[in-house]
């Protein structure tokens, strides 16, 4: 099966680097790797540009945002899987597309997703948040589960048949998007219980500053999908918690 891996950037020239040549060191050997860059300001697409023989495909427009640029990737892309590596990560090792296909493959899975770390932003080594997504249920996901976004890996014909990311969202899209794969359709889902990605803190998921219009996007996704909103966004919140403490525990 081909993974179309997409990675969306703009303004990452301290980072892009790391995460391209974290998806060019994968040994699954059927990758289509698209790069979707916003038309950035710095030094992003000159070091993109680098490895443009090694890159299937690379746009680089102004666009409306993450969401607009991830959904433009999707388009674009020809494989069976497709998932997501933002600008800001890298995969934890060589081997995870190869394990994500083999999941895939062995159960029977539309959808298969993992586990990840959050580390420091100016040393990965460093681990902030332990996210481990555990075992899917629907019953969870009203109580604010989700799993870990850029360790999901979809079936190209359930993107087909559940549409792209709602890019009436700013922020929270993923959020809205992995309710309606994961609660509303009715697909064969597998926890792959193995660390996919690193991702730095800093991101538009961590930003402290955009937390606050994250939590109303998300309160609005629960409404819409028939959910409790505050109910399951408390839980949601107080389910991170742990992430940090066992991450603490980690460092010592």
């Amino acid at each position: 099966m081909k993974v179309s891996i997409i990675t969306t950037c703009y303004n990452r020239e301290a980072t892009i680097r790391d995460c391209i040549e974290s998806v060019l060191s994968q040994d699954y050997p059927d990758i289509e790797y698209i790069v979707i860059d916003g038309a950035s300001k710095d030094n992003s697409l000159a070091i993109i540009n680098e490895y443009k023989d090694r890159i299937d495909k690379i746009v680089s427009e102004a666009d409306g945002g993450m969401y607009e640029a991830i959904n433009k990737g999707i388009r674009l892309a020809t494989g069976d899987i497709i998932g997501l590596l933002h600008s800001d990560d890298f995969f934890y090792k060589k081997d995870r597309i190869s394990l994500i296909v083999g999941a895939m493959d062995e159960n029977g899975a539309d959808i298969v997703y993992g586990n990840g770390l959050f580390v420091n932003k100016d040393n990965p080594d460093v681990i902030v948040r332990k996210w481990i997504s555990r075992s899917f249920s629907r019953l969870k996901m009203r109580f604010g589960w989700l799993p870990l976004h850029p360790t999901v890996y979809v079936k190209r014909k359930c993107i087909l048949r559940c549409g792209l990311y709602n890019e009436n969202y700013r922020i929270a899209a993923d959020s809205d998007f992995l309710v309606r794969y994961f609660y509303k359709a009715e697909f064969k889902i597998h926890y792959l219980d193995k660390y996919i990605v690193r991702m730095r803190m800093g991101g538009l998921s961590t930003d402290p500053k955009k937390m606050i219009q994250k939590w109303k996007e998300d309160l609005q996704i629960y409404r819409s999908h028939g959910f409790l909103p505050k109910l399951t966004l408390a839980c949601k919140v107080l389910s991170k918690v742990p992430q940090y403490v066992e991450a603490k525990f980690i460092n010592l």
